[in-house]
């Protein structure tokens, strides 16, 4: 009997084969697999052409990851990852889907496959539509595309009902102009993907610091004497910043990595871009590994925070930085209160680790100045995911350690181009000063009640609240929580519109209508009505830089995303006095709209045409913090997890594959933990898998349970692993049923998806 549902990837085993884990990551094994993904999809002697330009200062940029680039000198040829090349290879495929594509293949067919095949399917090469009661999407004009939505979207009761998603791929351009048509229209309904990431580290960092960002720049790495990696694993999802880690190492500095498993990429490293260090056993980069329990993070920085506390109370003027406290920031009395009111033996058993092993962390920070601390998705899903980002600030703010050369913030981003979205105005939270000067330059009454996150979102179409649903690009459906209510809730809908590039899970589970529109790559040539165009995006450091697409567009009917947004705005909006086709005929002038309403955008044309780019403001760059509400940088009083877990209960954490960048899998390996072909498993701890009488390989079923409800997983295979106790792991988007719609982070509303309550059931099937 199979349980399988359309919108989750089917259960079927499709091989599994266990080896050893090795030893360093990158190297010529990573050169090896991103050369045989480019030769398999677009063919050696056109891959290579297109790595060329890949990341390059008049090249285009990465649409995976937003480590940034260097200012300065960057490496001939090979300014990329394997991921990277992975992300190339899947957007410049030769594979296409087309109209005859779809009339072979019905949706309920489709829907069969696995994400994994239907990503494989390939490009999209024309506007499609799937008419309601229709089994096969159908082509469809793009001027009738446009009079359908612009019908819909006018014969709504109010401009609440529809719901416009941006994924992190769109630029600046493209993201400036489709959140200005979603306010003209009427509503500030803009859920994007950082509610479900970085949601929690904006929060934090705004109430803290004064700004959303990270302080950081690529350079300051050369001059850290410490970096604490807490909750990321960069070898997979940003192996870029290796480099980085690298150069830290090289110039005498020391690494603490926190994470519930140990990634092989933080562990040792061969630098692909030097063949002379692929001989031996690979760079050493964490010299401390602390493998901490699934949300214990607030729990050993808070024991952390205590000892930094003994020890300049033992020694005055030791550890703290006075000066700096004194001068920029408030609250430090009432922390220093609250740390006495928590005990080591009350917050060790938390965190799975020895108080020696922690001592050894703290003795490294008491020992230097210039910390930089990064995290990423391991600290910002949880229920307190808010408190576990300022209490890292915390822990720097008594070191002073930042504002100063080598130190800070550093929240590293996922998508290319989140972090710059949400500078041009993609939120449904807008600030009254952005939404002012809307107003003054476009002559419109701007919407001032806040929008919808995705989760509110999710939850508006559920209950028939909302009733349009458009993405700007992203595969929604696999990316979010609760797959089988966010299912329902976008069947809910009178419509649902994805722009995108290639096919995913989203495209089969749609409203009583669907389109698709497809759009343009990043590495794709945009021509309009001034000649070639380049786009700009924002990597993880603050830097604006241009992008320039070099292949010609796969196929003739593919506009971009401008263009889209323009033909959306004409046919939806009346009463518009906004030049749309003059705005995308040259994006010249999207810029000059951008630098006359958001700060930091001085001269934008002229700037971003210089090599590299330039920075946006950054005020705890600069350790100025009167952007705040207190004028100064804030401590803060922050819990521990307040979870117990139940006999035989276990916490689960959703992470990726090696062979995955979110919701987009290349394939079916994870080599850098010894897994391959096979998706579906559960990392166990060994122990815990004998006190449940599990083997390695059983088959077995996941049940999650929140506030009396519970949800079911089918057919995973156990791996024992490194793992502490009452701690799992599995991938994503096949664990995404199991993360409840209302179990979110405080302050955030990000999704838990770090922190899920489950029992594990040998398997129904």
């Amino acid at each position: 009997m199979s349980k399988h549902s359309p919108a989750q990837p089917p259960e079927e085993f499709t091989g599994i084969e266990l080896t050893e884990v090795p030893k360093h990551s990158v190297g010529p094994t990573a050169i090896k697999s991103a050369l045989s993904h480019i030769s398999n999809e677009v063919g050696l002697f056109k891959g290579i052409g297109l790595l060329k330009n890949l990341n390059q200062t008049y090249g285009f940029d990465c649409p995976g990851c937003a480590w940034p680039d260097p200012d300065e000198k960057r490496a001939f040829l090979a300014e990329y990852c394997e991921n990277g090349a992975k992300a190339i290879a899947e957007e410049a495929t030769k594979n296409k889907v087309s109209p005859m594509f779809f009339a072979t293949h019905s949706v309920a067919e489709l829907a069969k496959l696995s994400d994994y095949e239907i990503g494989k399917s390939g490009r999209i090469t024309h506007p499609m539509y799937l008419a309601e009661g229709a089994t096969h999407y159908e082509e469809i004009g793009w001027d009738k595309a446009f009079e359908l939505i612009g019908n819909e979207l006018n014969s709504l009761s109010s401009p609440d009902e529809a719901i416009f998603y941006t994924s992190g791929r769109t630029s600046n351009e493209a993201a400036y102009l489709y959140q200005l048509f979603v306010r003209q229209f009427g509503t500030n309904n803009l859920p994007d993907c950082s509610n479900m990431c970085h949601e929690s580290s904006g929060a934090a960092l705004s109430e803290t610091l004064g700004i959303g960002k990270g302080s950081v720049t690529l350079d300051d790495f050369n001059h850290a004497d410490l970096v604490m990696v807490i909750g990321q694993n960069p070898g997979t999802n940003h192996p870029r910043m290796l480099s980085a880690l690298s150069e830290t190492k090289r110039r005498g500095g020391k690494i603490i990595t926190v994470n519930p498993l140990p990634e092989v990429g933080l562990m040792r490293f061969k630098d692909p871009q030097n063949p002379t260090k692929w001989i031996g056993s690979g760079q050493q980069i964490t010299d401390l590994f602390l493998p901490v329990k699934i949300n214990g993070d607030v729990a050993l920085l808070k024991i952390i925070l205590k000892l930094m506390k003994e020890a300049e109370d033992a020694n005055p003027g030791s550890v703290f930085d006075h000066k700096f406290i004194k001068e920029k920031t408030q609250g430090l009395d009432a922390l220093l209160a609250d740390l006495d009111q928590y005990s080591l033996e009350e917050l060790l058993p938390q965190t799975g680790l020895t108080l020696d092993q922690i001592k050894e962390a703290t003795n490294l920070i008491l020992q230097n100045e210039k910390i930089i601390i990064c995290w990423a998705m391991g600290l910002t899903q949880h229920k307190n995911a808010v408190d576990n980002i300022r209490e890292v600030v915390n822990i720097l703010l008594l070191k002073g350690s930042i504002g100063k050369k080598g130190a800070g913030t550093c929240p590293v981003r996922g998508h290319s181009n989140v972090q710059g979205d949400r500078t041009v105005g993609i939120w449904e939270r807008p600030k009254p000063a952005f939404l002012d000067s809307l107003e003054k330059e476009f002559d419109f009454k701007a919407p001032r009640h806040h929008g919808y996150d995705v989760v509110d979102a999710i939850k508006a179409m559920h209950k028939g609240k909302a009733k349009v649903f458009f993405a700007m690009g992203g595969n929604f459906l696999s990316a979010t929580p609760d797959t089988e209510y966010t299912a329902e809730a976008l069947q809910n809908c009178e419509l649902t519109v994805q722009v995108s590039t290639k096919l995913n899970r989203s495209h089969l589970i749609t409203g009583k209508r669907a389109l698709i529109l497809p759009c343009l790559g990043r590495s794709e040539k945009d021509v309009q009505a001034s000649g070639e165009q380049f786009v700009s995006v924002e990597n993880s450091m603050g830097v604006v830089h241009q992008s320039r697409g070099h292949l010609a567009p796969c196929s003739k009917e593919l506009k971009s995303e401008h263009a889209i947004v323009a033909g959306l705005a004409k046919a939806t909006l009346k009463n518009s006095t906004t030049d749309w086709e003059g705005l995308v005929g040259n994006y010249d002038l999207i810029r000059d709209k951008i630098e006359a309403t958001i700060p930091g955008f001085d001269n934008y044309n002229k700037r971003v045409r210089v090599k590299g780019g330039f920075y946006l403001p950054n005020n705890a760059r600069d350790a100025k913090f009167d952007s705040t509400k207190t004028g100064k940088a804030n401590f803060t009083l922050n819990k521990p997890s307040d979870i117990e877990l139940g006999a035989n209960e276990f916490l689960m954490m959703t992470i990726r594959t090696h062979d995955q960048y979110n919701t987009t899998i290349y394939g079916l390996n994870d080599r850098y933990r010894g897994v391959l072909n096979e998706r579906r498993v559960l990392f166990m701890n060994e122990s815990d898998m004998a006190n449940m009488g599990l083997q390695k390989l059983d088959v077995v079923d996941l049940h999650s349970h929140f506030e009396g409800e519970t949800r079911k997983a089918y057919r995973f295979l156990v791996i024992p692993y490194e793992i502490p106790p009452q701690c799992t792991a599995t991938y994503f988007p096949e664990a995404n049923v199991l993360v409840p719609i209302s179990s979110t982070a405080k302050i955030s509303n990000t999704p838990t998806s770090k922190t899920v309550i489950i029992t594990v059931h040998k398997s129904e099937l």
